[in-house]
């Protein structure tokens, strides 16, 4: 069965193609100067075989909610997904919408010059345009109101969203959505992962953006929580509506 992303219906790439490719769990969407369907799906394959190889021999990879030991013998998109979630003390799983992202995303970049990769609200993008990326936080009223502006000179950039009310990610928190903004999208993931999971209320939003700002990979964020904002770091917000 197709997945509805309602968030989608407000993409709109200016210049670019827009295409879907939809593989067992991972669903992108990808914009680029050309079709690249065939590309994008030898590229998912090849990193989710790499994964699901990997699950197979250690399921505790996918269980655990803990951070995972490093594995120099383990392939890519492991390491990648280790290295980024050890940076938060969460589990590796809580980085790979975001790892698949950038990774699906460098390697098509040897195709097109400009490119845009969403899968599942977890984006990697590099244009030679400035972008704005809205910001989808279910029923909360500020939904689809605001947006982050990205600069060419800011990318390649990952910008990747946990939400506590939205979605069928775990999220031990409260949170309507949690953007993230680094250079990679497998930090950004990580990490809004592990800020969502501790904002269990409006009332510590302001303790735990300031120990965001410890973490030199990330370059600002924004949360929501019902009618609240909240937001650091290097990033410009626009209104969108």
């Amino acid at each position: 069965m197709i997945k509805d992303h309602a968030y989608r219906k407000g993409i709109h790439p200016k210049d670019l193609i827009l295409f879907r490719v939809l593989i067992k769990e991972t669903d992108l969407l990808v914009s680029a100067s050309r079709d690249l369907s065939k590309q994008t799906r030898d590229r998912v394959h090849h990193y989710r075989r790499q994964l699901e190889d990997y699950i197979k021999t250690k399921p505790d990879f996918f269980y655990t909610l803990l951070p995972y030991p490093e594995d120099c013998f383990a392939p890519e998109i492991i390491r990648e997904m280790i290295s980024a979630t050890r940076i938060f003390d969460v589990g590796p799983m809580a980085a790979v919408a975001g790892t698949i992202a950038q990774l699906v995303g460098r390697d098509l970049l040897q195709y097109t010059q400009e490119l845009i990769v969403e899968n599942g609200g977890d984006i990697f993008m590099k244009t030679e345009r400035p972008a704005t990326v809205s910001i989808f936080a279910g029923s909360s009223k500020l939904s689809d109101k605001l947006g982050i502006v990205i600069y060419p000179e800011q990318m390649p950039a990952g910008i990747c969203t946990s939400s506590a009310t939205v979605g069928h990610s775990l999220s031990l928190g409260s949170a309507d959505s949690v953007c993230v903004i680094s250079s990679k999208a497998s930090i950004a993931d990580a990490a809004a992962t592990a800020l969502g999971n501790r904002i269990t209320n409006q009332f510590k939003l302001k303790k735990e953006i300031e120990s965001m700002r410890q973490f030199k990979d990330i370059k600002g964020g924004v949360v929501i929580i019902g009618k609240k904002m909240a937001s650091w770091g290097e990033i410009e917000l626009t209104t969108t509506n």
